[in-house]
C-alpha cells in the first residue's frame, strides 16, 4: 500500500521529463496524502496534459463518494478484473509525478517511516487510474496508484509498492499501450538506484507539509529479533 509521497521536483523538470503541453502551477508537496488534489498525467487530443485530480478513485457508477479512501490503491495483478478498476484499467490510466514515496516499518512497539526515493532525487511517475464522478453537484475527478508485491530489497520495511516507471518510453507505454503491452510494467521497480531515508514520525499528520519531513532522522532502535536495517540514505 502506499499512503504517502512526496513531490518537489522543479515544475519545468516535470514538463521536460514527461513531455507535458499544459502544466499546473505546482507548490513542492512534502506529504502527499488521500483525498488531496494531486498532479497527474493524462492524453487527450494526442497531447499530455497535467491535471489536478483527487486521491481516491470514485468509480463512475458507484452511487456516492464513500468508498474513495478505501480505493486510493488497486493491486495491478487484478485490476484488469476489479468493477472498480477494469473500465479505468483499459480506458483512463494516467502518470502521477513523484519524487519520493512513504511506507512504516514496525520497530518494536512502535512504526518508522521511511521516504524511498531515487538516487539524485530523480522524479518518477507511478502507475495510476483516473475516473470521471458526475452523480453529484458537480463532476469529480479522481485516481488511484497502482501496486505490486515489494522488491525483496524493501520487503523488510513492506511487502507491496507502487508500481514505479522512470524512462519516457514506459510513461508513453503506460499510457499508449494496449493490455497485453502494459502488463510487462507491473512489476516491482527492479533498477539499482533505490535510496531511503529514516524520516520524522510527523510525516504521519497530514497537515504537516514541510522540508524537514523528508530530512533524515535516527532510526528507531531495533528489536534483537529483527534484521538490521540499511543505513539511512544507503541503496538497497
Amino acid at each position: 500500500m502506499c499512503g504517502r509521497y512526496s513531490i518537489t521536483t522543479a515544475p519545468e523538470a516535470l514538463r521536460r521529463l514527461f513531455a507535458v503541453t499544459d502544466m499546473l502551477n505546482l507548490e513542492p508537496r512534502y506529504n502527499m496524502a488521500p483525498m488531496q488534489t494531486a498532479p497527474v498525467i493524462r492524453e487527450r487530443d494526442g497531447k499530455r496534459h497535467m491535471d489536478g485530480l483527487r486521491w481516491g478513485l470514485v468509480p463512475s457508477w458507484a452511487p456516492d463518494e464513500s468508498r474513495a479512501a478505501s480505493l486510493i490503491n488497486g493491486r495491478s495483478e487484478t485490476a484488469a478484473e476489479k468493477p472498480s478498476f477494469r473500465d479505468a484499467y483499459a480506458k483512463r490510466r494516467c502518470l502521477v509525478p513523484a519524487d519520493g514515496f512513504y511506507e512504516w516499518r514496525k520497530v518494536g512497539s512502535g512504526k518508522q517511516p521511511y521516504r524511498i526515493s531515487l538516487e539524485g532525487e530523480r522524479p518518477f511517475a507511478f502507475a495510476g487510474l483516473w475516473e470521471r464522478w458526475e452523480k453529484g453537484a458537480e463532476p469529480l475527478e479522481t485516481f488511484t496508484l497502482l501496486t505490486t508485491d515489494a522488491d525483496p530489497r524493501i520487503e523488510h520495511i513492506h511487502h507491496r509498492m507502487p508500481v514505479m516507471m522512470s524512462h519516457p518510453e514506459e510513461f508513453a507505454l503506460w499510457l499508449e499501450g494496449d493490455a497485453e503491452e502494459i502488463a510487462a510494467l507491473l512489476r516491482p521497480y527492479g533498477e539499482d538506484d533505490f535510496v531511503f531515508t529514516p524520516v520524522s514520525s510527523r510525516v504521519g499528520n497530514v497537515r504537516n507539509n514541510d522540508p524537514g519531513l523528508i530530512e533524515p532522522v535516527a532510526e528507531m532502535e531495533q528489536d534483537k529479533a529483527q534484521p538490521p536495517a540499511p543505513r539511512q540514505g544507503s541503496l538497497f
